[in-house]
């Protein structure tokens, strides 16, 4: 079976790209509400459909028997209790992941089950403080988990709801004989995601994986961009383009020849200084111009992450003017937003397509 998209606010996963634009920008919840409970857990992802999310989001990384997790790294210490079980302190090493060393305990030494004995932390415990109210509660859920939970609230609730899965450390994951594609590919299709009108989109900060992707599926892909460096398989290949270079007008029609979607970091959209936000950069016109949709990641509430002028206080774990942070971006036309408070993302979304609505 094939489950089709209900909704237009869905259009991401479900249109033809003739407009280059999506017909309501969608609200992504990055790793779950991550900000109100511990990234990448059942409750996090099932507070963030109950605040109107349209796509949920697990980063997938790999056990040691093949079983894809939601985690957000490879590496455990900062967003579970394993330091604390010492039947498993042998097993803290340091490795080399995309040309970097590590220190940590890692899922691919572990096998679900042993991962199923830990409990999910909050990563940024002194700015949520709420979130880490709910350290140890929760388990590390598989990716079948997660769709479980999917499934179940789109019963629930009638609405349909979407899947971003980004994988994470592809080449790392390659080269120890535990590659993420086959097994993602293998557990969509086991849950009916097929194609291009399906409520799902793969995401990678990689690009070598997305081309054997596109040849192997019609299912959408994003290319996922930073501020800075290059794809860490371009790197080891000895391929000099930067995430910079495939922005521009030329490496966004590179791009657009498996990508349908682009995910860069939202200052690549608009920057910011001591001043506040900057002018749009040129970024959503010309990757529209190239046929692709542009959804920037992450939007966070604390004032920690909002630019001076839209922070409510010195506080930093104090939320600030989200909604307007917001709002200026989907007045620079993106098309999506990968956001930690769904619920303000919502808000903020609904509100601004109900004035562009307004005759």
């Amino acid at each position: 079976m094939s489950y089709r998209c209900l909704l237009p606010a869905l259009a991401l996963a479900c249109a033809v790209l003739t407009a280059g634009a999506a017909a309501q920008p969608l609200v992504i919840a990055h790793r779950g509400a991550s900000a109100d409970r511990p990234e990448h857990t059942l409750a996090a992802y099932e507070l963030a459909i109950e605040q109107g999310a349209d796509f949920i989001e697990p980063d997938v990384v790999v056990t040691r028997d093949g079983v894809l997790v939601a985690r957000h790294e490879n590496e455990i210490g900062g967003t579970t209790d394993v330091a604390a079980h010492q039947e498993f302190a042998a097993r803290r090493t340091t490795k080399t992941i995309d040309g970097r060393p590590v220190t940590g305990w890692f899922t691919e030494d572990f096998t679900l089950a042993e991962l199923k004995t830990l409990r999910a932390a909050e990563r940024l415990a002194p700015l949520r403080p709420g979130s880490a109210s709910y350290n140890g509660q929760f388990a590390i859920p598989t990716l079948q988990e997660m769709i479980d939970l999917a499934r179940r609230k789109e019963a629930e609730t009638g609405r349909t709801i979407g899947i971003i899965p980004e994988t994470k450390h592809p080449t790392y994951f390659a080269s120890i004989g535990l590659a993420i594609e086959p097994r993602l590919l293998e557990v969509l299709a086991a849950n009916g995601y097929a194609d291009a009108e399906d409520a799902v989109i793969i995401q990678s900060f990689e690009v070598g994986n997305l081309q054997a992707l596109a040849a192997q599926t019609t299912i959408r892909l994003a290319q996922l961009t930073a501020t800075s460096g290059q794809p860490y398989d371009f790197a080891l290949a000895g391929n000099p383009m930067t995430y910079a270079e495939m922005m521009t007008p030329a490496g966004l029609a590179f791009v657009a020849r498996y990508a349908q979607v682009l995910g860069p970091d939202k200052e690549s959209v608009i920057g910011r200084d001591a001043s506040g936000l900057r002018a749009p950069s040129t970024l959503v016109a010309d990757a529209h111009a190239a046929g692709l949709l542009v959804v920037p990641y992450t939007f966070r509430p604390e004032n920690y992450f909002l630019p001076g002028p839209l922070r409510s206080s010195a506080d930093v774990a104090a939320r600030g003017d989200q909604e307007s942070e917001v709002t200026t971006y989907l007045r620079a036309g993106i098309d999506g937003l990968f956001i930690d408070a769904p619920g303000l993302g919502r808000g903020a979304v609904d509100r601004f397509a109900a004035e562009r609505s307004r005759p």
